[in-house]
């Protein structure tokens, strides 16, 4: 698999808000033992993107293989010119063929183009390769907090962006 065989889209379609919380409620319980608590946090958050959405703010990165959605990241706009980071997934298969830089990338041309000045994101302590991958885009871990919010202990961590 290589990243030229993926188109990105970024108009969404019926079905795409459904799917994607379908696929992080999945893949995170399999991968991580998250409970249906986190799918229920990701179904509120897309809810919360999808009613606020303005496109000349926000914006959502649908990746596809042969008309499937293999990988998703979301920028929506915050209050003090601030952007979110929220979903960002690549399934496993299409790990490792540089889809999280690509779609990275596509966030921070973005978050520049629109003059954004800061932005941030939640995640847990265990997602280390996104973590690292947001640290190269100069993301810096700002808090940190113990949390059963998933349906098991972990610890949910902050990340800032500065520009």
């Amino acid at each position: 698999m290589q990243l030229s065989d993926l188109t990105i889209r970024t108009e969404l379609k019926p079905g795409d808000l459904g799917y994607i919380t379908f696929r992080h409620g999945a893949l995170y319980s399999n991968e991580c033992n998250y409970g249906i608590e986190f799918e229920s946090y990701v179904a509120q958050g897309l809810h919360e993107f999808f009613s606020q959405y303005d496109p000349n703010k926000d914006r959502a990165w649908l990746a596809e293989h042969e008309g499937r959605i293999v990988g998703s990241l979301l920028l929506m706009h915050r209050p003090g010119n601030a952007a979110q980071l929220r979903c960002f997934l690549i399934e496993p298969e299409f790990r490792g063929i540089g889809l999280g830089r690509k779609l990275m990338d596509l966030f921070m041309d973005f978050y520049r183009e629109k003059g954004y000045t800061s932005a941030f994101l939640w995640t847990t302590h265990e997602q280390e390769g996104a973590i690292a991958l947001y640290k190269r885009y100069g993301f810096k871990l700002t808090e940190e907090k113990p949390s059963t919010a998933f349906g098991k202990a972990l610890t949910e961590q902050r990340y800032d962006l500065i520009s």
